[in-house]
């Protein structure tokens, strides 16, 4: 069986996957606190979306080794978090009421969880190209290259 890591999963699933899974921890944390029997604070909601995409971000950075085009790849997955961070802000604005202007620190993990997520593709995609310039060249003796 092949490794998560090993697999080629498309951004697009992998940020619906996300979506799903912060959606259903923050309509758990509603249900949990509408009941009283675990009462969380009213910007619960957007810790956790900002938490799954900041998952997304990681897992989504490292699952582009794996990909034939890394351009592709690269552009799918910034659409990717677009749509994520967008469908993230509007669930947990729709759950707790607070939209992201007045949710206190966490328009600014926004942007900071954005801003990481563009460094993380980029680092992952530049050691690839390092990587694959490094198994181009022989070893012994690199070529030269004319100009």
């Amino acid at each position: 069986m092949k490794s998560l890591f090993e697999r080629k999963i498309d951004p697009v699933r992998q940020a619906a996957v996300v979506f799903a899974g912060s959606l259903a921890v923050m309509l758990g944390g509603w249900a949990l606190a509408a009941t009283g029997i675990f009462p969380t604070d009213a910007l619960f909601a957007w810790s956790i979306a900002t938490g799954f995409l900041l998952l997304f971000g990681i897992f989504n950075s490292v699952l582009s080794l794996n990909a034939d085009s890394s351009m592709r790849y690269w552009s799918r997955s910034i659409y990717s978090f677009m749509g994520l961070a967008f469908a993230n802000g509007l669930a947990a604005w729709g759950i707790s009421g607070v939209p992201v202007g007045e949710a206190e620190s966490y328009k600014w993990i926004y942007v900071v969880v954005t801003v990481g997520f563009l460094v993380f593709i980029s680092m992952v995609n530049a050691m690839r190209k390092i990587v694959e310039f490094a198994e181009r060249e022989e070893w012994n003796q690199p070529r030269r290259r004319n100009r």
